[in-house]
């Protein structure tokens, strides 16, 4: 009987040691999980951060565009109007270049002499 006892207290001390063991790891388990919720929490809210920077930079990328898009257009609309112009010049002077060239030289302009006496 005595050395059923002895067994059974062996037991028991054994499986105590254990659920102190198991005891032990629950707490650091729950105070890593309490760590790592923590983390979470500001990595969601420096995600919320990141998509609300995303959100106006995306509008501002729009609106942008637009304004480029209508910069592009009236660009785009003087240079067509500064080549005709460059067309019609060219037609001109092609035309009239003939007329603008002189046909003869001027004559030499008249010397004159050193005055004599006085």
């Amino acid at each position: 009987c005595d050395e059923q006892m002895s067994k059974t207290e062996a037991k028991k001390t054994d499986l105590e040691s254990d659920i102190e063991k198991m005891s032990s790891k629950i707490d650091q388990a729950t105070a890593r999980s309490a760590e790592l919720k923590e983390e979470i929490q500001g990595l969601e809210a420096e995600l919320a951060a990141l998509t609300r920077e995303q959100v106006e930079m995306d509008k501002l990328r729009s609106e942008t565009h637009a304004e480029f898009k209508v910069a592009k257009a009236e660009l785009e609309h003087g240079l067509e109007g500064v080549r005709k112009a460059l067309s019609v010049l060219r037609d001109y002077y092609a035309n009239e270049g003939a007329a603008l060239l002189q046909d003869g030289q001027p004559a030499p302009p008249q010397k004159f002499s050193k005055a004599s006496g006085a």
